[in-house]
């Protein structure tokens, strides 16, 4: 398999093999896996009605019903350093990977805040507990909605 260049913006380190910038540029921002496999469970569900990536309001949340003001955040372990499975951070650019993952962190805590004082209930929902309770984690959107529809 032939390597592609990448053209770099000097917001990331050089990688130290070519292979992880081909790995990286496949990873989605937008469409994830845990994000379709929450769509399916919700569609599963008879929840319907939910916009995807709703700009705006705070943090573009992954799911949003916005006629009952309810953000739904899809997170990955990884990216946002989940408390249930704590992924290992990188250990090559340790000062890069250390700074940007606590940005994340620090990102969508001001963005929960920020939904939460505009009126908006916020459930966060982990990639690990998807893929291990899907089910659950439709139940905890559905009492988020339960509670919006009765104000």
């Amino acid at each position: 398999m032939a390597m592609r260049s990448y053209l770099r913006d000097g917001r990331a380190p050089l990688p130290v093999d070519a292979r992880v910038s081909e790995q990286m540029s496949r990873i989605r921002a937008k469409h994830t896996g845990p994000e379709r496999m929450l769509r399916t469970a919700l569609s599963g569900a008879g929840l319907r009605g939910y916009r995807l990536h709703y700009a705006k309001v705070p943090g573009t949340p992954d799911v949003a019903f916005v006629g009952l003001r309810v953000a739904v955040f899809i997170h990955g372990c990884f990216w946002h350093c989940c408390p249930h499975c704590q992924p290992p951070r990188p250990k090559t650019h340790k000062d890069f990977w250390e700074k940007k993952l606590d940005r994340n962190v620090v990102r969508d805590k001001r963005n929960a805040r920020a939904l939460r004082k505009a009126g908006w209930r916020v459930v966060t929902i982990w990639e690990c507990c998807m893929r291990k309770h899907p089910l659950s984690m439709v139940r905890r959107v559905m009492r988020a909605l339960e509670r919006g529809s009765s104000t």
